[in-house]
């Protein structure tokens, strides 16, 4: 029974991937070309997947937050008091400039 359950696992880490290589983009994918991760994913399933997930599979990309405005990074507004914009606007309309 752990044999059969082993045998799975080992069907389903190469088929993920194999997926995986033919899904990803050509120009993501590090170190040699796609055609050539293809082939040995296929045709070496366990170990060539696992040489894949190592060194062929792009990097993760990791989009930057937006920065929220209480965090006091430089250049954002903490709030209307500190964006001078809103400040000239206020003097403009309290001196009745409209």
């Amino acid at each position: 029974m752990a044999g059969v359950l082993i045998g799975l696992a080992l069907l389903a880490f190469w088929l993920y991937s194999l997926f995986d290589v033919i899904t990803t983009p050509e120009e993501e994918v590090r170190n040699v070309p796609k055609m050539l991760w293809l082939l040995l994913v296929a045709l070496v399933p366990v170990l060539g997947g696992a040489i894949w997930m190592l060194r062929g599979r792009p990097r993760e990309v990791r989009e930057a937050w937006p920065v929220p405005p209480h965090s006091g990074a430089p250049g954002v507004p903490k709030g209307p008091d500190d964006d001078p914009e809103f400040l000239r606007d206020l003097e403009r309309r309290m001196r009745g400039d409209d």
